[in-house]
């Protein structure tokens, strides 16, 4: 009787999951199927399937906002600052576990309370320290800010994960000569690699996308990354949503293709990192 209610219950669940599943998709369905869409079609009736499997807007959106080169930057700035972002934390991480006192853990606390800090109270103030440091329209200037803003959520994920390493394969390694440079780049990180997946993923998720930062930073059109360049078609008065949108598809199909590639690094990274 018990597994009977179990089995309901569960089969009630799984019908809510989908339908839930099916809401969040509502929004893609709408730009996928209106990006084939001239902008009349958009117009007249926004929910209608397109008509025909038409490239055009494609076609027209890879020129006008230089695609191939917007994502190229897009590529350059979501690696660079992945693997500065990863060569940093992991290793300020790594010192602050492993250090035990009461410094490195204030210094932990001020990393896990800039999270809760709104990016907007320090735009003006970021503006003038990259002006100052000759960082604005630069890749590796906003690289650099990449760095400081992904910094704390990242050594929080890498902390709770190296608290689950044995501190016992460190003192083996150092028996038989390693010096602690070579116990972390030999031992530890390689033991980091899941939750090291699981930053890179959310990171990637949040630098590809980010616009308010880049728009900030990058002033010269060569430099735009893909969300300045897809913000080229909303005008002040005029709004080209069949090319919009064709752009938005663009820009996100990279990202889902690396999403799919690595999402089962996701939960495994985060639960580990949380055992502690």
């Amino acid at each position: 009787m018990l597994k009977e209610r179990y089995t309901g219950f569960t089969f009630i669940l799984e019908i809510a999951a989908i339908i839930l599943a099916l809401i969040f998709l509502v929004p893609f369905y709408y730009v996928l199927g209106n990006s084939f869409k001239s902008f009349a079609d958009i117009l007249q009736n926004t929910s209608s399937l397109p008509k025909s499997l038409d490239f055009t807007n494609y076609q027209q959106a890879i020129e006008v906002m230089n695609f191939w080169k917007a994502l190229m930057n897009s590529l350059i700035v979501t690696i660079a600052s992945n693997v500065i972002i990863v060569f940093f934390c992991s290793m300020t991480a790594y010192k602050l576990v492993r250090s035990k006192s009461k410094i490195s853990n204030i210094i932990f606390f001020i990393f896990v309370a800039t999270m809760v800090i709104p990016f907007q109270s320090i735009m003006i103030p970021l503006v003038k320290v990259g002006s100052t440091l000759h960082l604005m329209n630069s890749h590796w200037g906003l690289v650099i800010m990449y760095l400081g803003f992904g910094s704390a959520l990242s050594i929080f994920l890498y902390h709770g994960f190296i608290k689950t390493i044995p501190i016992e394969l460190e003192e083996a390694a150092i028996i038989d000569g390693c010096s602690p440079t070579m116990v972390f780049w030999k031992v530890v990180f390689p033991l980091l690699k899941p939750i090291t997946v699981t930053i890179v993923i959310l990171n990637t998720l949040w630098i590809w996308n980010d616009f308010l930062l880049p728009s900030l930073v990058l002033r010269d059109m060569e430099l735009r990354t893909i969300p300045l360049a897809t913000f080229y078609f909303f005008g002040a008065y005029t709004k080209q949503w069949n090319l919009a949108l064709s752009g938005l598809v663009l820009g996100i199909t990279p990202l889902l293709i690396f999403y799919f590639a690595a999402q089962k690094h996701i939960i495994k990274g985060i639960t580990s990192g949380s055992i502690k």
